[in-house]
């Protein structure tokens, strides 16, 4: 399939192999093209080289790579990195990698990848990676919404490319149904490419019945990846640079690709012509009008870009005319292969070998933004992506089902078509904030953030990170409780409620968690709950609204702490006589008491609540000794020892 995302067509010349090939020979065949025959070349060249050059290991990776031989790849840029180390460009580490990916060699391309994005030390694209890495192991986990199917109509060439055309499927295929079947692209040694029209069922997506698409159109080279309007009348598609009948060729015997626009009239092409960017310079290919018609994305190796091949867009006016391409930036393109854009409702789907994926080409989304923008690319996971070229993804307006194309093992030729069905996406959003200490406010780490529904089901669990940090992902449109809990602490406990948005995010859930140490105090091998004195008016046991402030105290910790037992004793100052104080805070306690349990704490956990008049004084103030009101006060109070907890 790489002969259609480098957009070019390759004038080659053939050499005769009788005798043994020489180095010479298998670097003219490269320099062609002819990759196919240029890796024999090279793996027989190099059985007899000691120390190749680096230009050589390039030369004989690259056939490979070219013809998406990722195994024998791999082993020729790996001498190649082994000789050339942190010297390695761009494009060698990123083919280096994609080879090992392509045969699922995934630490290993982890490894170099981090290496390579150390040395560069670009703090964007290493943020890229992270976020993208992270989603794909979170996508490898959950279930695929996608149910993907090879297709009948697939035959040993390549096939690829299906676009919706009315209620039909073209495609592109190298399918030798034309008189030309004696001519071969040298690339990859198969008859050139050509358009299919198919009908398709609507009841398991299969195609059949196919025929040759617009047999005006069809010449002797390659006519590939069309986009059509929706009322099926305009059609753009890829085909060669041709004048006078004759290959247009740079000085590298490259002949580039073009983008022409006609009109479909009685299953006619009629008016065919050049949009105003092609160019005899470089390739233009992979056109994908909008379905309102207003934009029309396309792939292309034109100078300025980030990359070998970019995506670009121009708008076009109701007029027909367009704009000037825009380049649709660094947040979509990269170093390495932007190709086969795909624009629905409002989202992006391409194929790149430059993203972080499962090796090869993968299939990403990317949503449009209103300020123009679009977000960071995410990859379609398996089992739409493999290791292998993933590309030419396309969905109805419905989102329920669609085409795409591959190289994977399994298929029955160079590329096939695959069909899927894509189920209603779960509506999710984000739930994110901190857990702090509520005395220091300081973050605390391994809090257990857990989410229950209305039904009080477990409907997620995660823990805070170093920094205090959780994010937790729940359904839509829902009531959620929250409740953050730690050995030793308090929990707390939130509600939220969702929205209808999926993929959104709630943030600033933020909880304040207790340290069990900081509520009690310890005396004497004694647990008490930490709280100022209850004091009760003179001679009098009803709860005081300053009681009630310290009782707060009590039945939180009670509250968060469900196993804490705790007994009450209460007592009062020397004043009166001895037998009516101690009925007097035998009162106290009980109030005390129900207090506790009008609070909904349950009686169980109160072990007892006894009075014990003026015969536990805290300080001097006994019979006979005169005190002040204040040193009076102090021994009006209750305690809350914990027996259990």
């Amino acid at each position: 399939m790489r002969k259609l995302y480098i957009l070019c067509l390759i004038l080659s010349v053939t050499f005769s192999f009788a005798q043994k090939t020489n180095l010479k020979k298998a670097d003219a065949l490269f320099r062609n093209f002819s990759y196919l025959d240029a890796s024999k070349a090279y793996e027989e060249c190099l059985q007899n080289i000691k120390d190749p050059s680096a230009q050589t290991l390039k030369n004989a990776a690259d056939s490979y790579y070219f013809i998406s031989d990722s195994r024998n790849a791999l082993k020729w840029y790996k001498k190649l990195y082994e000789v050339q180390g942190n010297n390695l460009t761009d494009i060698y580490y990123l083919r280096y990698i994609q080879s090992m990916k392509a045969v699922m060699d995934y630490e290993d391309a982890d490894r170099v990848t981090r290496e390579y994005l150390d040395k560069k030390g670009d703090k964007k694209e290493i943020n890229r990676y992270v976020v993208q890495k992270k989603y794909m192991d979170s996508v490898a986990k959950a279930k695929s919404l996608y149910t993907v199917k090879n297709l009948d109509i697939n035959t040993s060439k390549s096939d690829f490319g299906a676009t919706f055309f009315k209620d039909n499927v073209v495609f592109t295929s190298a399918r030798d149904t034309t008189k030309f079947g004696d001519k071969l692209y040298t690339w990859n040694n198969q008859p050139f490419l050509n358009l299919y029209l198919a009908e398709r069922n609507p009841a398991d997506g299969s195609l059949f019945n196919e025929t040759v698409f617009l047999p005006n159109v069809m010449t002797k080279y390659h006519e590939a990846t069309a986009s059509f309007d929706t009322q099926g009348k305009t059609i753009y598609y890829s085909t060669n640079i041709v004048k006078k009948n004759k290959l247009v060729v740079d000085d590298a015997k490259v002949n580039n690709f073009q983008i022409i626009k006609g009109s479909i009239v009685d299953n006619k092409l009629e008016n065919p012509q050049k949009v105003f960017f092609d160019s005899d310079d470089y390739s233009v290919g992979h056109p994908s009008l909008s379905e309102d018609g207003q934009w029309l994305f396309f792939a292309s190796d034109m100078p300025g870009g980030f990359g070998e091949t970019d995506l670009y867009v121009v708008k076009i006016a109701a007029d027909g005319t367009m704009s000037s391409p825009q380049n649709l930036g660094p947040n979509i393109n990269t170093i390495g292969n932007e190709v086969f854009p795909f624009y629905q409702n409002g989202t992006l789907y391409f194929s790149s070998d430059g993203h972080y994926g499962w090796g090869d080409l993968d299939i990403y989304e990317s949503k449009f933004l209103s300020d123009g923008n679009f977000t960071t690319p995410k990859n379609l996971g398996a089992p739409v992506n493999s290791n292998k070229d993933d590309f030419s993804f396309i969905i109805d307006r419905t989102n329920g089902y669609g085409y795409f194309s591959s190289n994977r093992a399994g298929g029955k030729g160079d590329d096939d078509i695959y069909s899927f069905v894509k189920g209603k996406p779960v509506c999710n959003q984000s739930i994110s904030g901190m857990a702090l200490d509520h005395k220091s406010k300081k973050p605390l780490t391994d809090v257990t953030i857990m989410a229950y529904n209305s039904f009080s089901e477990v409907i997620g669990e995660t823990k805070t990170n170093f920094d205090g940090k959780y994010a937790i992902e729940v359904p839509c449109n829902k009531v959620i409780k929250m409740i953050a809990a730690k050995p030793n602490y308090s929990s707390d406990d939130k509600t939220v409620e969702t929205t209808k948005e999926n993929g959104g995010e709630i943030r600033d859930v933020n909880f304040e968690l207790s340290n069990y140490d900081d509520l009690v105090v310890k005396k004497q091998g004694v647990e008490k709950v930490d709280v100022n004195p209850i004091y009760f008016d003179y001679n009098k046991y009803d709860i005081t609204p300053k009681a009630v402030e310290e009782l707060s105290k009590v039945v939180f910790i009670m509250r968060k702490f469900p196993n804490i037992k705790i007994k009450i004793e209460s007592h009062t100052d020397s004043r009166g006589k001895d037998s009516y104080n101690l009925k007097l805070s035998d009162n106290r306690a009980k109030s005390t008491r129900d207090y506790l349990l009008s609070q909904d704490i349950d009686p169980s956990r109160i072990e007892s609540a006894i009075g014990y008049g003026e015969s536990r004084l805290i300080n001097k103030c006994k019979n006979g000794v005169k005190c002040t009101e204040e040193e009076h006060l102090l021994n009006r109070r209750s305690d809350f020892i914990i027996i259990q907890k």
